[in-house]
């Protein structure tokens, strides 16, 4: 149910209200019991909740490869070993 605010004319009081889309506005003041106005308000907008409404809704998965890994050295495919060594520390 949305929320509507309003304002009286003659003493100014303001309030809000909810109200079904299909209801009649409301016309007098319950304090005074003079004609009010519909202010338009920004309202409330989108409440996330939750870990991320991106993150568990629309964030693309992305499947772990099938495939093993490429090596980064080209040389790799090769048989070197030289750069794998010089990460680790160790020679041949």
């Amino acid at each position: 149910m949305p929320t509507y605010e309003y304002q009286c004319l003659s003493c100014e009081h303001q309030f809000e209200i909810l109200q079904g889309i299909t209801e009649k506005p409301k016309t007098k003041c319950p304090k005074c019991g003079k004609k009010l106005k519909k202010i338009i308000s920004s309202g409330a907008g989108f409440i996330f909740k939750g870990p991320g409404f991106y993150a568990t809704d629309y964030k693309k998965q992305h499947k772990p490869s099938d495939s093993p890994r490429v090596p980064a050295c080209p040389k790799a495919k090769q048989g070197c070993t030289g750069c794998a060594e010089a990460r680790t520390g160790s020679s041949s």
